[in-house]
């Protein structure tokens, strides 16, 4: 080998190393990436729905200086959370000892119901085969008793599910008084050349988020109203109760209205078969309103996701993260899309696609 190949050799064999560890770099990253996933899941959903609160409120503290015409954005800010504020009281005031009443109640009819169910069941030979699938009496209790401690996010148990929604207020109101800080805060842990583009990408998810938020509470507190008021009209007892707990689920979807159902279809069996298909078919008229009639149309100004891949990643994050995954999978896919859209498709692949919040432009 002459003296002039020496100095290539050596360079290329310089770059063939530098290679090598850039991608043990990589896959070490990757690594404990995932590792840090996994083992502050909790912490990061917690952070998220920090996020998703602050989302919220800054889309509501839009919505009042473009409607009441204020110029300051913290005094737009102070009177949404006022209004917020109040309306909790009010609705804690009237409907605190009712919803007291109706909760105790609520834990003592669902598995007499469920008894009821299996009653039935068992009078038809061909549907005893379902009885070994039922739930029994105390397991449906255990349940219902253990559903706010495995809740998931951060702490655990009564006292801290209440922990979790302080820590959600707090740190959602701090980062709506000050959004652009934290922002910035991440803009500067990226190359400055990308910088534009990291908040381009990160101006995209919020109002992705705000726009999915904003039409999500819409539906929501359709799902409650519709439910209460056609359970009352029914004659279901702790119709109240049951229209907030559908309105609450309605947050989850495709899942959450199924969840909801069943305490309402039992609830009602206990007072006569014939009842529990009338509370079924409500729920079944109440959501066909909603999927062809409301969600369209709040689509159109809002975002619309894929259902079926919605569906997958409830599973899969439910799997992985508990209830909370569940409940947190749909803005978490909102927020794979924009970076899947802007940071692949657009950026790597070229193509001219358009995010979930564009599409409804």
């Amino acid at each position: 080998m002459s003296d002039d190949q020496l100095p290539a050799a050596d360079s290329s064999q310089r770059g063939f190393l530098h290679r090598v560890v850039l991608m043990d770099g990589i896959a070490a990253m990757f690594l404990l990436t995932l590792a840090a996933l996994w083992f502050a899941a909790d912490a990061l959903l917690l952070i998220f729905a920090c996020i998703l609160f602050s989302i919220l409120l800054c889309a509501l503290t839009r919505i009042a200086q473009r409607r009441l015409g204020l110029s300051s954005r913290r005094a737009a800010l102070a009177l949404v959370l006022a209004l917020l504020a109040a309306l909790l009281g009010a609705g804690a005031w009237l409907m605190a000892p009712q919803l007291s009443d109706q909760a105790s109640h609520l834990a003592q009819v669902v598995p007499t119901s469920l008894d009821q169910v299996r009653e039935a069941i068992a009078r038809y030979p061909r549907l005893r085969s379902l009885l070994n699938e039922l739930p029994s009496t105390k397991e449906i209790g255990r349940q219902m008793a253990a559903m706010v401690p495995n809740a998931g996010l951060f702490f655990s148990g009564v006292l801290g599910a209440l922990g979790n929604a302080v820590i959600i207020l707090a740190v959602g109101i701090y980062f709506a008084i000050r959004p652009r800080l934290y922002i910035n805060g991440i803009i500067t842990l990226i190359p400055p050349s990308r910088r534009p583009r990291a908040r381009e990408v990160l101006d995209e998810i919020g109002t992705t988020l705000s726009k999915w938020l904003v039409g999500k509470a819409c539906s929501m507190l359709a799902a409650g109203v519709m439910t209460a008021v056609g359970l009352s009209l029914l004659g279901v007892p702790l119709a109240l109760l049951l229209g907030i707990i559908a309105g609450l689920l309605d947050f989850i979807p495709y899942v959450g209205p199924l969840m909801a159902g069943v305490p309402a279809v039992l609830i009602a069996f206990s007072d006569s078969p014939a009842q529990a298909l009338y509370v079924l078919l409500l729920f079944c008229g109440i959501q066909l309103v909603q999927g062809y009639l409301m969600e369209p149309l709040i689509d159109q100004r809002t975002v619309a996701l894929p259902p079926a891949l919605t569906i997958t990643m409830q599973v899969t994050f439910g799997a992985v993260f508990g209830m909370a995954g569940v409940a947190l999978a749909t803005p978490m896919t909102a927020v794979l899309i924009v970076l899947v859209v802007m940071l692949y498709v657009q950026d790597v692949l070229g193509d001219d696609a358009k995010t979930p919040a564009q599409l409804r432009d």
